[in-house]
């Protein structure tokens, strides 16, 4: 990995230039093949006080260049934010890269399952009940018949137009929604 460091306007002292060699082996951590960083420090009076303005351009292998501008009162302060904000980019496009992985159409269509054997390997048994749920129904007659019947439920539609449900319970009472 290059990296340049150029001063536009600035004095780069031996302290400033470790802090943004520091900054840029962060980088590192994401493994995504960085080619070169190039650093520009500059500083601009505007409205009576000094800006100092830090742009990073992250040259990638294979990938798109990320381009990163900040500026702050403090030059240290401008570093760290535009490393923050590069650490930002480059954990995105890791993530982007190892996490979202895409499966395509043939690889799913290999994946041939079958839905009654899938049924068979289950635990819970499931067995599909036809419903009738188109007569209304009073509740006493459905209690009547949840009782002689050995279902613990039953789902029916009343006179008023709901849909209900009258169950058994575990301390052998019924309850109805």
């Amino acid at each position: 990995m290059n990296i340049s460091i150029t001063g536009r306007g600035v004095e780069l002292t031996a302290p400033i230039k470790e802090h943004i060699t520091a900054s840029i082996e962060t980088l590192k951590k994401y493994n995504l093949d960085i080619i070169s960083v190039n650093v520009i420090v500059s500083a601009q009076h505007k409205k009576g006080k000094e800006h100092s303005f830090v742009e990073f351009v992250i040259n990638l292998a294979h990938k798109n260049s990320i381009i990163i501008k900040q500026n702050d009162e403090d030059l240290y302060a401008a570093i760290d934010l535009a490393t923050d904000r590069a650490q930002k980019a480059m954990r995105r496009l890791h993530d982007k890269v190892t996490d979202h992985q895409k499966v395509g159409l043939n690889e799913a269509k290999a994946e041939d399952v079958c839905v009654k054997a899938a049924a068979h390997e289950m635990d819970d048994e499931i067995v599909p009940v036809e419903l009738d749920l188109y007569k209304p129904r009073e509740v006493e007659d459905v209690l009547n018949e949840l009782k002689e019947s050995d279902k613990i439920f039953e789902i029916f539609i009343d006179h008023e137009g709901k849909t209900r449900v009258l169950y058994k319970r575990k301390d052998g009472k019924f309850g109805l929604y």
